[in-house]
């Protein structure tokens, strides 16, 4: 247990899904957890930018560890929301096949989800496929359907989760970049480069594209994260091109393809590419890449239409090897590695926070459960799911409820204040944790209602505001 400030029995480095989840998981029981993450506010890595997919099980052999904590994670889902209070939606996912050869294809994904025990999968006729999605182009010869994977707001997922873990007493710290790290005793000392330090007694590698650099710190095993950018776009919620199901592709050998993914907020989102990069900030994209992307998309929906684009963004995945590196490190005591979780890893997510707390048990990590564990978080409202008399009644209480700030995705000045109230106040902050400035217009009506917000709330000069953290001020030098 904790005998100073700065004394942790874990410290959790990556504030993304993984990191999250572990963090959480390990607030059921009488420890002293810390989660530190580099960035300004949690989520703000490869979680904030990724397909939002909890996958259905069927892409991965089950002699992978990715494979059997996909299947795991996947069926946590319908709980962690009841708890949780994220956006989650179990659609479905159909893969479709436009060609005789992709049938070939279709039927090994299907012997292979056989296999690894998923339930309710299907191979589907070309009647079948057309019925259960008849947004899919006519010519799709069939595919297959797997009933249970779903659609899920990863960044909300991300903050549910960290709000939980901070309820039950994680102690979050972002800004915290990991710069060294040394061990005395049974106790690691780490060092952040801004001068704070964390002292635990095991120290979990959750830093994503960055696992390496956090490892080499530890003096632990030596690998490189190699970043794979994906570019997406994302379609208007009024587009005649959105599914009521995941679409995908038959998968190459480097990846699941492009995908047509119904988001659970109502606008589609078509993508990813993957392209190796060097640049583990490489966030740009391209015209070629979206008239590739917006080409394979309308090959299994022809409706998709560049008209109906309303921004596009990029996300880099942190590849290794074929599999999850998930094990204690044989290099440096008392530490879990968690890196090169890529693709599925969202949907892996809580079943990795249940094998890191396994590992960490067999490591000597005692594990009392709490007696007061409380595992839900209170649900707030939100104005565009309220009826008129059930805003006038909110609104009664907090006129703040009336002033519409963002009109796009009609969010109101009270959920603006209550994001800023639980930590958000950066632009990006409150944009993932109430949806504002993500609507047709992007942010170019409500971003100065915004600005006006965080000035009252926290006292910040407009000089001050950020979009996400250092570097990124708003209003620099507009004078």
């Amino acid at each position: 247990m904790k005998t100073g400030s700065n004394r942790y029995d874990v410290c959790v480095i990556g504030a993304g899904v993984c990191g999250a989840n572990i963090a959480r998981r390990l607030s059921a029981y009488e420890l002293d957890v810390a989660l530190v993450d580099k960035e300004a506010d949690v989520s703000f890595g490869t979680s904030k930018a990724n397909s939002g997919i909890v996958h259905g099980g069927f892409h991965h052999n089950k002699k992978y560890l990715k494979a059997r904590l996909e299947l795991q994670g996947m069926m946590m889902f319908d709980r962690l929301q009841q708890e949780l209070d994220f956006p989650f939606k179990r659609c479905g996912i159909v893969v479709a096949a436009l060609h005789e050869d992709e049938m070939r294809a279709i039927e090994q994904l299907y012997m292979q989800g056989v296999d690894n025990g998923v339930i309710g999968i299907e191979m589907c006729s070309r009647e079948r496929i057309l019925e259960l999605e008849p947004k899919l182009n006519p010519d799709t010869l069939g595919g297959l359907w797997v009933p249970g994977g779903g659609i899920v707001e990863p960044y909300r997922f991300v903050f549910a989760l960290v709000e939980s873990a901070r309820k039950n007493g994680v102690e979050i710290m972002t800004g915290f970049k990991v710069e060294h790290a040394a061990r005395a005793g049974d106790e690691w000392t780490v060092r952040a480069a801004d001068g704070r330090v964390v002292k635990a007694r095991y120290v979990v590698n959750a830093a994503g594209l960055y696992a390496d650099e956090v490892s080499r710190a530890f003096g632990a095993e030596e690998f490189e994260i190699k970043p794979r950018k994906g570019e997406y776009y994302l379609l208007d919620r009024l587009t005649k091109a959105k599914p009521e199901r995941v679409i995908f592709p038959v998968p190459t050998s480097v990846s699941k393809g492009m995908l047509v993914i119904p988001t659970v907020e109502g606008t589609v989102l078509i993508g990813p590419t993957a392209e190796a990069v060097d640049d583990k900030a490489d966030l740009a994209t391209t015209r070629e890449q979206l008239e590739k992307i917006l080409s394979s998309a309308r090959a299994m929906v022809p409706s998709v239409s560049e008209y109906d684009v309303i921004t596009s963004f990029a996300g880099l995945r942190p590849t290794l090897e074929e599999d999850f590196y998930i094990e204690p490190s044989a290099k440096a005591p008392a530490l879990i590695q968690v890196a090169g979780i890529q693709s599925p890893g969202l949907t892996a997510s809580p079943a990795i926070g249940e094998y890191v707390k396994d590992l960490l048990k067999k490591e000597g990590l005692r594990l009392s459960e709490k007696p007061d564990y409380d595992p839900f978080v209170g649900k707030r409202p939100h104005v565009k799911d309220l009826t008129p008399f059930e805003v006038d009644k909110l609104a009664q209480a907090d006129p703040a409820y009336a002033n519409m700030i963002c009109r796009c995705e009609k969010v109101s000045e009270a959920e603006i204040v209550q994001a800023i109230r639980a930590g958000h106040t950066t632009l990006d902050g409150i944009k993932y944790f109430t949806r504002a400035q993500m609507g047709r217009c992007q942010g170019g009506f409500c971003t100065y209602k915004i600005i006006k917000v965080i000035m009252r709330e926290t006292g910040l000069s407009w000089d001050e505001i950020t979009k996400n953290g250092d570097g990124s001020r708003i209003l620099k030098d507009a004078l």
